[in-house]
């Protein structure tokens, strides 16, 4: 018996190096436990998959290469008239919407899934007639920032967006239980899936567990991010200039790193704050790690590197907003807090008792709710 073939359809190419990537990975990976996967991807960053993607059995590449000219320029314009936001539509090519379409018209296309706000551009027409699902990286209209300011209106206009393919689509993916509430909110009516954010626990060495009083002058904090992400940068900040003073008070040794993309010209205020930049492999920094920190307080979606680090074995400390897409428990799988105060008293405290039972809590919740076979498993629902 030959098995249906799912269409996974993106403008991002196949290469980890952000949060939507990781999630395309995930999914990918899951999709293709259940069946055989035709993988199309406009290249962006880079033109092959790099070697996480590749490795990935029973998937089939499609590289798309877009055009620039007179159509695109038609395109887009005529995608702009209707009233499209230009994020949604700037990386739509013809190339995209013809291929897109020849794929998904194949005789033994199952599952048609379009991952980003180009590509359900791309195939949004198709959906009158082709049962299409949107895979969302996060609930868009929650948060979204216009380029002249005028937030209030780019939001209105990305909501006006999301109301049309949330209702148009045949199903669409959130990556929160928050977001399926305001999908649902916005379209009563929407078929709307649960698929949250997932790491590979299966690849993950869980650190053990730290017993406290860590007598040590090389006490650490980690904060990972993509640093181009506004949400990221003001928690960074929020972090270092405002959370770190007061923890300095009580414990002057401890030293924070920051690792991800978008930190070439930031610089540290004070030496014990060192960027690592973006790194391939955080493995190493999880080991040297004792406590995590997500101070996000703003944004939409759920943050991937919280999951990680619940899934490493590391103490997380995080905001409300942070934790606001995952199904954790405050005092349970990590510890809360709102403000700068709060925040360092909870790091404070981490720090000097270990946190060993809630990183302990945090293991078993990755590997329970937050693994690629857990998300093949409500795939296959």
């Amino acid at each position: 018996m030959r098995h249906l073939r799912a269409l996974y359809l993106t403008t991002a190419a196949p290469a980890l190096s952000t949060g939507r990537d990781m999630r395309a990975y995930a999914c990918i990976r899951a999709l293709a436990m259940l069946g055989p996967v035709d993988f199309a991807y406009a290249p962006h960053d880079t033109d092959e998959p790099d070697e996480a993607f590749a490795s990935i059995e029973n998937v089939e590449f499609h590289k798309i290469k877009p055009s620039r000219g007179p159509r695109r320029a038609m395109l887009y314009a005529g995608k702009r008239l209707q009233g499209i936001p230009a994020r949604c539509c700037r990386g739509t090519s013809p190339e995209l919407v013809a291929v897109g379409e020849a794929l998904a018209r194949s005789r033994e296309r199952g599952r048609v899934i379009v991952a980003d706000g180009n590509s359900a551009t791309a195939l949004m027409p198709m959906a009158m007639e082709l049962p299409i699902i949107y895979n969302a990286q996060n609930f868009e209209s929650d948060y979204v920032r216009s380029p002249i300011g005028n937030h209030a209106l780019a939001r209105a206009a990305m909501r006006r967006y999301e109301r049309k393919l949330i209702a148009r689509v045949s199903e669409s993916w959130m990556v929160s239980r928050a977001d399926v509430e305001s999908a649902r909110g916005l379209v009563p009516t929407a078929r709307v899936r649960y698929v949250p954010n997932v790491v590979d626990v299966t690849a993950i060495r869980a650190k053990a567990a730290n017993q406290g009083d860590v007598g040590s002058d090389d006490v650490r904090l980690l904060m990972v991010g993509d640093f181009t992400y506004a949400p990221n940068r003001l928690g960074r900040d929020l972090l270092v200039h405002s959370v770190l003073p007061l923890v300095w008070q009580a414990m002057p040794e401890v030293h924070l790193t920051l690792a991800g993309r978008g930190m070439d010209d930031w610089r540290a205020p004070d030496e014990r704050v060192e960027v690592a930049g973006f790194v391939d492999d955080l493995a190493r920094l999880y080991a040297q790690s004792d406590c995590v920190v997500v101070p996000i307080t703003e944004g939409a979606g759920s943050p991937i590197k919280f999951i990680e680090a619940l899934a490493y074995g590391i103490p997380v400390v995080a905001t409300p907003k942070a934790a606001r897409g995952l199904d954790v428990l405050a005092g349970v799988h990590y510890r809360e807090g709102e403000d700068a105060p709060t925040l360092a008293g909870e790091i404070i405290d981490v720090l000097r008792d270990g946190g060993a039972d809630m990183a302990a809590e945090g293991v078993r919740l990755a590997e329970r709710e937050y693994s690629i076979e857990s998300l093949a498993e409500r795939l296959a629902a």
